[in-house]
């Protein structure tokens, strides 16, 4: 049976490209193509500890047994990547979040969630700062499984709007080269009162960074390197 892998971060430059095509005894899970990996790519089996998998853009583990045809996705520590053409500028909604490759409109997605019901409207603003690691950056670059990735932010913001009984939230992610600057992510929430307006907009971030297959590569003057993303949840992190 043939399965479409693909790659992310930093196992895209070690494996050599963002996609690869596999052929695999039928039967087979996602361990024996784990181990087709680490054999070749010597590098690809000192980050296999960290890795998390998706089958058809669902997160897996390695005991998940494989079909023809199945799409594998191959997901280090999420928290970057090669911007589209700037001309490219798609966008990926959902009935609270979208991933866009032009600049965040805040004030729409305030017009977007005023209702007069409202007592409170808690935004968070991610912005591209001037320095990273003891030195300056240039620039970032942002990437993402897309499709996936559209999918887990709208889990979250369901999960958000039970959990802390908001009245609406929004998300949106930017993909691409980002300068200094420049806003890469916005939350925001609307509610009643305050307290739940907070305290979901800080669960949405932190577990936006966790779990949503999202990338940045940071741009030095010397160089550029894959950020270091933040260990998946257990619940997630593919390795049973």
């Amino acid at each position: 049976m043939r399965i479409r892998v693909l790659l992310f971060g930093q196992l895209k430059d070690i494996v050599g490209g963002g996609e690869d095509s596999l052929e695999l005894e039928s039967g087979s899970n996602l361990a024996a193509l784990i181990r087709h990996y680490e054999s070749r790519f010597p590098r690809f089996r000192a980050l296999a500890g960290s890795i998390a998998y998706s089958v058809n853009q669902e997160y897996s583990n390695r005991s998940t047994v494989l079909h023809d045809d199945d799409e594998v996705g191959l997901l280090p520590p999420v928290s970057g990547g090669k911007s589209a053409p700037e001309e490219q500028m798609a966008v990926l909604n959902s009935r609270h979040c979208s991933i866009v490759r032009d600049p965040i409109k805040i004030d729409d997605l305030k017009k977007r969630l005023a209702d007069p019901a409202d007592g409170a409207l808690a935004i968070f603003e991610g912005i591209v700062r001037n320095n990273s690691r003891g030195r300056s950056t240039r620039f970032l670059d942002y990437e993402a499984y897309e499709a996936m990735a559209i999918n887990e932010m709208e889990r979250l913001a369901q999960a958000a709007l039970e959990r802390y009984q908001v009245r609406d939230v929004c998300l949106a992610h930017r993909l691409g080269r980002l300068e200094v600057g420049e806003t890469s992510v916005v939350i925001a929430v609307a509610s009643a009162h305050r307290g739940p307006a907070f305290e979901a907009c800080r669960w949405l971030i932190d577990t936006l960074k966790k779990t949503v297959p999202i990338w940045k590569k940071e741009h030095f003057e010397d160089g550029a390197i894959w950020a270091d993303g933040e260990p998946f949840p257990e619940e997630i992190s593919g390795q049973k």
